[in-house]
């Protein structure tokens, strides 16, 4: 079993950044597929960025070059570093996780280990 926990949103004006953090238990974030979701009120839960096992990060194209995923394998956390946000990025984020190195670009079914979620929200 892989315990998440989110922390680090918070309400912020267009054009600020935020840095969620993901702690992790119960596996080690740097031998795993760690992912962040994030789902929007009446939209599907929607893949925003993975990092394997082997430190390979992918983005959803909404979001590449202002959103970095890193990992801290001493604290075993995992991260997103949210730059030049905008209104639409205002969404519930949530961390996840599948026990295997390798990551798969399908969506949130193909996850089963997930956080309670930490709201960030997007003012103009």
């Amino acid at each position: 079993q892989v315990q998440l926990v989110e922390s680090g949103g918070g309400s912020v004006q267009a054009g600020g950044s935020l840095r969620l953090s993901c702690a992790a238990s119960g596996s080690t974030v740097s031998s795993i597929c760690m992912a962040w979701f994030r789902q929007a009120p009446g939209k599907d839960r929607e893949r925003v960025a993975l990092i394997n096992a082997r430190g390979i990060t992918t983005y959803a194209n909404s979001v590449k070059g202002r959103f970095t995923i890193s990992r801290d394998n001493a604290k075993n956390a995992l991260y997103l570093q949210i730059d030049s946000l905008k209104p639409e990025d205002t969404a519930m984020y949530y961390c996840a996780a599948r026990t295997v190195w390798y990551c798969v670009l399908g969506g949130a079914d193909d996850y089963p280990y997930w956080g309670q979620g930490t709201q960030v929200t997007v003012s103009s």
